[in-house]
């Protein structure tokens, strides 16, 4: 074995007892929390934690005590390994839970080559720049020889937007686009992150548009096309619109969701869009809501990847 393939992705709780693991490593990581002191940021990581532990745990005990996001990226690898040759290996670390970037890379320390595949379509520091600093610290410390090769944002790719396109697609087999909304749900940055010179607003903007152009090609004319955000957290500005501002001023009572920022199904996507969202559209007696899949451990998704790391 030559190469390794190393999937890259934020993580989620495999247990209500990884929910504090995966709270405190996220809130004590400098891209997601710009505390510059170590010191400071790790008490105040400590302090959130606590103070989101309890309401997380019960969240995650509404999708069964755990992220769906292991489990999905573990088949994923099965499958991308099945048809791999023996020069190559597919493997994946998470940033915040195990698996942990030292932890798999250690089992690597013969490899050749490595290629870091961040499972992010938009670039932002708190995603690609978080997850590829995890992994050259861990390549540093253990000493590693390896050459290594990057692959940047994705969004831009017809391959994985025709992804997205065959999800809506089976969302509405039964249904008529014209008298539904489709909301793009991206997750939220604080605006201070943006005017930092983040990128992801402008890309997740860019991909809109691009999928907008991709749906007529495909013939699908929805009612509206709306990019929404979600997951804001704290006092300070965040992006906007808002999902749930959104789903209140929505006139037509139909919609389908697109979580536009992920390629794999976990928390945000499982209970934030497909629980909690979906209990005020039912409060706002909507006649159609449904959240559509991420790429996941689909074939097309496989090929997607395969060809990607052949680029």
């Amino acid at each position: 074995m030559k190469k390794l393939i190393l999937l890259l992705n934020m993580g989620g709780a495999n247990s209500l007892d990884d929910v504090a693991v995966f709270l405190k490593n996220m809130f004590n990581d400098p891209c997601i929390l710009g505390v510059k002191n170590p010191f400071l940021r790790k008490i105040l990581a400590n302090f959130i934690t606590k103070l989101r532990l309890k309401p997380a745990q019960e969240n995650y005990k509404k999708i069964g005590g755990k992220s769906p996001i292991l489990d999905i990226t573990d088949l994923l690898c099965k499958k991308l390994n099945l048809q791999a040759t023996n020069e190559v290996k597919f493997d994946y670390a998470m940033n915040y839970t195990a698996p942990f970037v030292k932890d798999v890379l250690s089992k690597y320390k013969s490899i050749n080559e490595i290629v870091v595949f961040p499972l992010y379509p938009h670039h932002s520091v708190t995603t690609i720049t978080s997850s590829l600093n995890d992994f050259y610290k861990a390549y540093n410390e253990l000493k590693l020889n390896a050459k290594v090769r990057e692959i940047p944002e994705f969004y831009t790719s017809e391959i994985y937007n025709q992804i997205i396109i065959n999800s809506i697609k089976s969302k509405i087999s039964n249904a008529n686009e014209n008298e539904i909304s489709l909301i793009f749900s991206a997750h939220s940055l604080p605006i201070k992150t943006i005017k930092n010179g983040d990128l992801y607003e402008k890309h997740v903007m860019q991909h809109v548009q691009i999928l907008k152009n991709l749906l007529e090609k495909n013939g699908l004319k929805f009612k509206e096309i709306i990019l929404a955000y979600q997951s804001r957290l704290g006092p300070v500005k965040w992006l906007e619109p808002n999902l749930s501002e959104i789903l209140n001023n929505l006139d037509s009572k139909k919609a389908l969701i697109y979580p536009l920022s992920f390629c794999i199904d976990n928390s945000e996507t499982v209970f934030e869009l497909a629980i909690e969202y979906a209990h005020i559209a039912k409060e706002l007696e909507f006649e159609f809501y449904e959240v559509c899949e991420c790429p996941n451990d689909s074939d097309d998704f496989v090929k997607f990847i395969q060809d990607k790391i052949r680029e």
